[in-house]
C-alpha cells in the first residue's frame, strides 16, 4: 500500500529541481520572465502582453481561505503498523491483519490562532491522521486533550467566536486570556473540564512528537458478526508527554514563531522519526451504563484504570511534505471517513462534526470535488455517479451517471455487506423530537475535580498560575464571574489563589466538587523519559580548544544528544565553525545548557541565558574554567553538574526533562 500512494504521488509531483524550460501554464515555452511588454523601453506596458496578465491573474488568487480553526498547521507521512488483530471488535481490514502497514498523513495543528500566528500558545492541539487503506480513506480527527468545551456541536460556533479575537478590535490572536472566552465559560459551565486541561501544561507541548493524541469522541466498533463495542481512540508518544513552561512558550515565541514546526521538521530531516502507539479503550455495548458517568459526554474521559487502553499498533511519521500548500493546506479531514467496522455513536458533539467538516471543505477548497485532490485520493479504486463541479479533474467514460440502470448493468454496483459494502450499526433507537440534553450530561464538575486531583505539586501551581494569568487579562465583572459560575465550584483552594493573584471576589459560600477520585495517567509526571531528539546548547568562549569541541560533541552525540554550539560570533576555533550566536538563539530553544569557558569571562548575553535556563529548572552543565562569580547558582545545585566527572548525572537530569525539585 505505501508503494502505491508513492507511485500516485510521484505522478501528481512537479519536480522543479530538474532542468526544465520556464513556460506558461499552457507549456508555451518563454524567452522573458524579467520584463512585460512594453511599446518602447520607457513606453506603456501593453495588455496584449498574456505572460504579464498571466502571472498577475494567478498570483492575485493563489490564496484560498484558512480553516476557521486549526489554520496553523504541521503535515507530515508515514505508516502505521498493527500489533495484532482487532477482529473481536471490529472488521475493519487495517484493525485485523497483524503486521500489516497502512500509508498514513498526519496534521498537527494549534486550533485558536490564524496560520500566521506562533507555535506555542496555551492552546489545544490537532492531531488528524488520515488513513489511505484498502478500504477507502479513514480518518482519525484527534486533539491533544481528551476532552472538548461543549457537550452538544450547536454550541460549536459560539465557542469559536468566544475564543477568537473580540470582534471590535481583532485583539487578541491566538489567545483565549480575553473576555469573551471567560464569559462564555462561566455561562457554559460543561466547559470546566476542559478548561483545567488548557489551563494545564498540557497546553504547550514541548513537540508535537512529545503530545498525546485523544479521538474526543466516543464511537463504536463492529465485528463481523455484528457486534458494537463502544471506543475511545488514544495515540501514546514513544518520547513521552512534555511541555514547557508558559514564561518559557512566551519567550519562544519571540525567539522562534516556528519552533514546535521547525523541531519536527528538522528531527525528521535528520533520521528521527516522530512515533506514537494507537492504544483503544473499549467498552462492550451492554456495559454502556456502568460507569459514573455518561460515556457518550464529550466533556468527559474513561479513567485509564477503570478502562485500560489496549495498544494495539505503532505510527512513525517519517517524511516530511514536498509543498506545504499541496499537502498540509489542502488535506480534508473528516469524522465520517470511516471504514467498514467503524462506526459512530450519539455522542451530540460527533453528529455536529459529522456534518461541518464537509461543509467547511467546499468553500474553502472550492467545491465538492476536493476529494480528488492528491493529498485527499484514496488509493484504492473508487468509483459512483457523483459528476461535474468546479475542479472536476476525472474524464468519466460511460453514458450512464444514474442508479439504478440498466443501460450500464447497474454499474458502479452497491456491495453487500459479505463483499465488503459498508452497513451502519442496525442500532435501536426511540424517542420524541426534543430540544433537551439528558440528565447524566449535567454533572460538569466532577472530572474537573478528578483532574486537578491528578496533578503533581509543578503541574498544579501551573495550573493555578494560569488562571491567574488569563483571569488577569479580563475585566473585573468577568473574573468574578467566573469565580463565581466556575472556578468555586471546582476547587476552594484554587478560588482562594486566584481570588487573591487577580484582586476577584471570592464567593462567600464554598461549593467546591466533592469529588475525591484521581487518575495518575493525567500526570505528565507519569510518562516516559528518553533522551532522544533532546537538543543542548553549549555556550564556549573564543579561547576553548578544538579538542574540547569535539571531544565534547562526540560524547553528547554518542548519547542521542542534539548539539550547537553558541559564542558572541560564528567565528572558527580550529577548523570548527560555531554554529550560532547569541542573538541567532536563545536558552529557551534547547532542552539544556552547557557552558564551557578557558581563561576567559563569561559575557552578559551567556549569563543572561544561563539565568534563565537555571530559572526554566533546565539541566546545566559546565566544563574547563568557568566561573559562578557572576551567576546566582554554583557547583552542586540540584541540575548543575561537571560534565567533565558526572556525565552521567547530566544526562539523567537532560532524560527527566526538568528539575523540578531545584
Amino acid at each position: 500500500m505505501s508503494k502505491k500512494k508513492d507511485e500516485l504521488r510521484q505522478r501528481d509531483t512537479i519536480d522543479n529541481t530538474k532542468e526544465a524550460p520556464l513556460t506558461t501554464n499552457q507549456g508555451l515555452p518563454m524567452s522573458e520572465d524579467e520584463f512585460s511588454l512594453k511599446a518602447g523601453e520607457r513606453g506603456p506596458t501593453l495588455m496584449e502582453d498574456f505572460h504579464l496578465r498571466e502571472k498577475i491573474t494567478h498570483f492575485d488568487h493563489e490564496r484560498i481561505p484558512e480553516r476557521v480553526v486549526h489554520a496553523r498547521g504541521f503535515g507530515v507521512h508515514g505508516e502505521f503498523e498493527l500489533y495484532e488483530s482487532l477482529e473481536k471488535y471490529t472488521k475493519a481490514k487495517f484493525l485485523t491483519e497483524p503486521g500489516k502497514k497502512t500509508p498514513v498523513f498526519t496534521r498537527f495543528s494549534t486550533v485558536a490562532g490564524n496560520r500566521g500566528s506562533m507555535d506555542i500558545p496555551r492552546d489545544v492541539r490537532g492531531f488528524a491522521t488520515k488513513f489511505y487503506t484498502d478500504e477507502g480513506n479513514y480518518d482519525l480527527v484527534a486533539n491533544n486533550m481528551p476532552v472538548f468545551f461543549m457537550q452538544d456541536a450547536i454550541k460549536f460556533p459560539d465557542m469559536v467566536h468566544a475564543v477568537k479575537p473580540e470582534p471590535h478590535n481583532e485583539i487578541p490572536q491566538a489567545a483565549s486570556a480575553h473576555n469573551t472566552f471567560w464569559d462564555w465559560v462561566a455561562t457554559n459551565t460543561e466547559s470546566a473540564h476542559m478548561v483545567m486541561w488548557l489551563m494545564s501544561d498540557r497546553a504547550l507541548p514541548r513537540s508535537y512528537s512529545m503530545m498525546e493524541g485523544f479521538g474526543v469522541n466516543t464511537f463504536r466498533l463492529v465485528n463481523a458478526e455484528g457486534k458494537s463495542h463502544f471506543v475511545k481512540f488514544h495515540w501514546k508518544p514513544l518520547e513521552g508527554t512534555h511541555s514547557v513552561l508558559w514564561d518559557e512558550a512566551q519567550l519562544i515565541n519571540g525567539k522562534n514563531i516556528d519552533f514546535n514546526r521547525q523541531t519536527i521538521w528538522e528531527n525528521i530531516e535528520n533520521g528521527h522519526p516522530a512515533e506514537f502507539e494507537l492504544g483503544l479503550q473499549v467498552i462492550p455495548e451492554e456495559d454502556e451504563f456502568e460507569m459514573d458517568f455518561d460515556i457518550l459526554d464529550p466533556t468527559k474521559l474513561w479513567p485509564e484504570e477503570d478502562v485500560p487502553v489496549q495498544i494495539v499498533g505503532k505510527l512513525s511519521l517519517n517524511q516530511n511534505v514536498d509543498n506545504y500548500f499541496a499537502e498540509t493546506e489542502q488535506v480534508a479531514f473528516h469524522p465520517g471517513h470511516v471504514v467498514p467496522g467503524i462506526d459512530f455513536s450519539n455522542d451530540p458533539l460527533l453528529q455536529g462534526r459529522l456534518f461541518s467538516y464537509t461543509d467547511t471543505q467546499l468553500i474553502r477548497l472550492g467545491g465538492p470535488n476536493f476529494h480528488q485532490i492528491p493529498i485527499n485520493r484514496p488509493i484504492c479504486p473508487f468509483s459512483n455517479n457523483q459528476r461535474d463541479g468546479y475542479h472536476q479533474s476525472y474524464i468519466h467514460k460511460g453514458g450512464t451517471a444514474h442508479h439504478k440502470n440498466h443501460m450500464n448493468n447497474n454499474q458502479p454496483e452497491p456491495l453487500s455487506p459479505e463483499k465488503g459494502g459498508y452497513e451502519h450499526y442496525n442500532e435501536k433507537v426511540e424517542g420524541r423530537k426534543v430540544r433537551a440534553r439528558s440528565d447524566s450530561f449535567k454533572d460538569h464538575f466532577s472530572q474537573a475535580k478528578m483532574f486537578l486531583n491528578s496533578l503533581s505539586d509543578p503541574e498544579k501551581q501551573h495550573l493555578y498560575d494560569a488562571f491567574s494569568f488569563e483571569l488577569g487579562k479580563c475585566d473585573m465583572e468577568i473574573r468574578n464571574l467566573v469565580l463565581k459560575e466556575l472556578i468555586n465550584k471546582i476547587d476552594r483552594d484554587l478560588a482562594e489563589y486566584v481570588a487573591d493573584q487577580t484582586g476577584a471576589e471570592l464567593p462567600a459560600e464554598n461549593e467546591e466538587s466533592t469529588y475525591g477520585k484521581s487518575s495518575p495517567a493525567l500526570s505528565m509526571m507519569n510518562t516516559d523519559f528518553l533522551l532522544k531528539t533532546r537538543t543542548v546548547g553549549v555556550i564556549v568562549t573564543p579561547d576553548v580548544t578544538e579538542d574540547t569541541l569535539d571531544e565534547t560533541r562526540s560524547k553528547l552525540e554518542d548519547k542521542g544528544l542534539q548539539v550547537k554550539f553558541i559564542s558572541d560570533k560564528m567565528h572558527k576555533i580550529g577548523n570548527t565553525v560555531l554554529d550560532e550566536t547569541f542573538d541567532t538563539v536563545h536558552s529557551v530553544l534547547f532542552d539544556s545548557m552547557i557552558v564551557i569557558t578557558g581563561e576567559s569571562e563569561l559575557p552578559a548575553p551567556a549569563i543572561e541565558q544561563l539565568e534563565i535556563a537555571y530559572k526554566h529548572k533546565k539541566a546545566i552543565g559546565f566544563g574547563g574554567n568557568v566561573s559562578f562569580d557572576k551567576l546566582s547558582f554554583s557547583d552542586g545545585e540540584k541540575g548543575v553538574s561537571n560534565i567533565e566527572t558526572d556525565l552521567d548525572i547530566f544526562l539523567d537530569d537532560v532524560k527527566h526533562h526538568r528539575v523540578w525539585d531545584r
